[in-house]
């Protein structure tokens, strides 16, 4: 581990000899010069028809400037990744998002005082355009689409409602200190502090699935959490722009307000109607790539992405988008594409985002070494209160009405939980260098900086002892059988069919609606006729086996007990389990009659009480079927040896009963100390006819064979 800090700081150091590289009046070289060129005039002028000597060795680093520093930067975020990960007990403590945010303050802080400038700072266009993406991807194409439209109502209303409450109430309440603080803060006007409030408002999804992912919460926890925080931000982030150009506005009237209500829906369902375009037209385009499987996977990321693009430069919101565009090919494209295909796209997309997030946390580090910063004691700490505030208050009172309408009620504290996981991050980060220049701007760029390392470090380190401490269910390990997801899916019909009969139509009758049109119409048009599943049970293994593939890679790796790794049972030991089991299990069928379908027709002339007559035998006897009662004494027991015969010596028996039933009538056997003595006479009557003993032993021999092939199988 100690190797790898040190490499990481070797790659600092070069990643300053190359931000170094200037010429000496401070301006970078001109790389597009050649190196045989050099001045030949008396002025310095350059001279092209009389080159110097040839050079053996040359160095145009300029040349290779750009894509140079970004492999150093992902050099270090991975090594920085790789260090955490290897670091003991660093993280069960510190989440990985803090660890990354103090390697990049480190970064920063060398930079700063090597360079005696402030280090390079993430612009909004490099992550809104270039890593904010492969994270969304990652999460809607992942997404647990029965548990997040199952969800969907209550998402929702955390993500629109939730979210206009935040803004209206930090914006309206910041206004309130600007006025209470006049002399310092009172250049401040009600629209800069709702700009702020909308940017400040916007829960992180990449350190709430940095955090969450880690504590392993259940489900249900996890899906309204990182649903509300993905939705969150496209709705701050359409806020955020609406007061933007409220501001460039002469003045703001009423209309404007209800135009601005009618823009926040159009960029909403535009965002989602572009998404959903792309999807179908990437399932579509899927398809037709059975001649060229290698490029398949290429299909999903560039039209996830043109969406993104397409969104934004219609100004509706990239990030529904793609979380819709990934969500409505994933099934299509999984069907159509191999299996090889679908492990490329899982590992990429994992990759992808892994390391834009790794890139994000260190940047967010370097670039809080700043020389713009402004503080003001009232503003910075009314900000992480009222975010505090108003985030608790909205969650149990919007929690409080949605708990009517669920079947499964939001507990206290899953709403604690809720609240106090609303984490800030990049968003609101880049969000704020965005605003337009005014006195305050460096003050709101501090302010936002507190906020993000005090969610960031005080939230995220104590919400998973709060986690412990509270008892909040957690995640199962476990992932559900092939018999768990059948008859959820007879559930789901059931209780379809009778949400039809009464004329209720709830979520199950609309989902059972469009799975009716999904099966005629999408499914035949969007996968190849190869593909196409010929049951239900079929896609539903299929699915499973994916969805296991995925989690054993993204589980941890388990404990090993150190007391399973022992020797290898012994014959004896192995003999001993096996007549320990046999006598169990002899036991247990003494009590369970075993009927054939020989004896069927004769079981109503029988007393159901009566005991069998045949007991379990040996595989060595040869399956003989001796009867109990010769072997008895006048006890009524077994002597050993006769225990012994008759017990199994191995775990295959064949289960039979006489076709005669011999023994002694029930009423009869309540007698006390009553012998159970039969003459032979009646015992070689009771015997049954020799053609009908081999069909029993036929029978017997077909079950035998029938268990051996399924230990095999085993």
């Amino acid at each position: 581990m100690t190797a790898l800090w040190t490499l990481s700081l070797l790659l600092s150091a070069s990643l300053l000899g190359c931000l170094a590289v200037t010429s000496p009046d401070g301006s970078p070289l001109p790389h597009n010069l050649p190196p045989s060129l050099g001045t030949n005039s008396s002025d310095g002028s350059l001279s092209v028809d009389l080159p110097m000597a040839l050079r053996v060795f040359s160095m145009d680093y300029h040349h290779v400037q750009a894509p140079f520093e970004i492999v150093l930067w992902i050099m270090l975020a991975s090594l920085a990744k790789l260090g955490f990960h290897w670091s003991g007990r660093v993280p069960a403590v510190v989440p990985e998002s803090c660890v990354l945010i103090m390697v990049g303050l480190l970064v920063g802080g060398v930079i700063y005082g090597v360079r005696h400038s402030a280090p390079p700072t993430l612009s909004a266009d490099a992550f809104f355009l270039f890593l904010l993406p492969p994270i969304v991807l990652d999460a809607g194409y992942f997404l647990p689409g029965r548990l997040f439209f199952e969800n969907l109502g209550t998402i929702l209303w955390y993500a629109v409602l939730g979210t206009l409450w935040n803004v209206l109430g930090i914006g309206l309440s910041l206004y309130g200190v600007c006025l209470l603080a006049q002399s310092s803060l009172g250049d401040v006007s009600l629209l800069h502090c709702l700009l702020f409030g909308s940017l400040i408002a916007a829960v992180d999804p990449v350190a709430v699935l940095s955090v969450f992912q880690e504590m392993q919460v259940n489900e249900q926890l996890h899906i309204l959490v990182f649903g509300e925080s993905l939705l969150n931000d496209a709705v701050t982030v359409v806020l955020y722009k609406l007061f933007e150009s409220f501001l460039r506005l002469p003045s703001v009237s009423g209309l404007d307000v209800l135009l601005g209500g009618c823009r926040v829906v159009v960029v909403g369902i535009g965002g989602l109607c572009v998404g959903l375009f792309f999807g179908l037209l990437a399932a579509l385009t899927s398809r037709f790539t059975s001649r060229a499987q290698v490029i398949a996977p290429l299909f999903v990321f560039l039209y996830s992405y043109l969406s993104y693009l397409t969104s934004e430069m219609l100004h509706l919101s990239g990030i529904m988008a793609i979380v819709t565009c990934a969500a409505t090919m994933k099934q299509y494209v999984e069907a159509n594409v191999s299996e090889r295909s679908n492990t490329s796209i899982q590992y990429f997309l994992k990759m992808w985002s892994s390391v834009s997030e790794t890139l994000i946390f260190i940047f967010l580090g370097v670039s809080t070494i700043q020389d713009i910063h402004m503080w003001s004691w009232p503003f910075v700490t009314s900000t992480l209160l009222l975010c505090l505030i108003w985030r608790a208050t909205g969650v149990l009172l919007l929690t409080a009405f949605v708990n009517k309408l669920r079947r499964n009620a939001v507990t206290f504290r899953d709403q604690f939980i809720i609240a106090y996981g609303g984490l800030r991050g990049a968003i609101c980060f880049s969000l704020v260098f965005l605003i337009d220049d005014f006195p305050k701007k460096r003050l709101f760029i501090t302010t936002t900086i507190v906020v993000i390392l005090f969610t960031v470090f005080v939230q995220g380190m104590t919400i998973k002892p709060l986690v412990e401490l509270l008892y909040v269910k957690r995640k199962k390990r476990a992932l559900p059988t092939l018999s768990e997801e059948i008859h959820s899916r007879l559930i789901d019909h059931l209780v379809a069919g009778i949400e039809d009969v009464v004329g209720y139509w709830g979520q199950h009758y609309w989902k059972d609606k469009f799975e009716q049109f999904n099966k005629k119409y999408l499914r035949r048009f969007l996968i190849r006729n190869d593909r196409q599943a010929s049951s239900s049970i079929l896609r539903v293994y299929q699915e499973l086996e994916r969805r296991e593939q995925r989690g054993v890679e993204e589980e941890a790796p388990p404990i090993v007990d150190p007391r399973s790794q022992g020797r290898p049972l012994l014959p004896e030991e192995m003999e001993s389990i096996r007549r320990i089991l046999s006598r169990n299990l002899q036991n247990f069928n003494n009590k369970t009659p075993a009927y054939s379908r020989h004896t069927l027709h004769q079981d109503t002339l029988v007393d159901r009480t009566r005991k069998p007559l045949y007991r379990h035998q040996s595989l060595g006897e040869r399956y003989s079927y001796n009867t109990i009662t010769h072997f008895q004494g006048e006890d009524g027991g077994l002597s050993e040896p006769q225990r012994v015969r008759t017990g199994l010596s191995r775990s295959h028996t064949v289960c039979s009963i006489s076709p005669r039933s011999t023994l002694l009538d029930s009423s009869d056997s309540a007698g006390p100390a009553q012998t159970r003595s039969m003459d032979p006479k009646a015992a070689r009557e009771d015997l049954v006819s020799p053609k009908h003993q081999e069909t029993m032993e036929r029978a017997a021999r077909k079950h035998l064979s029938f268990v051996l092939e399924n230990e095999k199988q085993q």
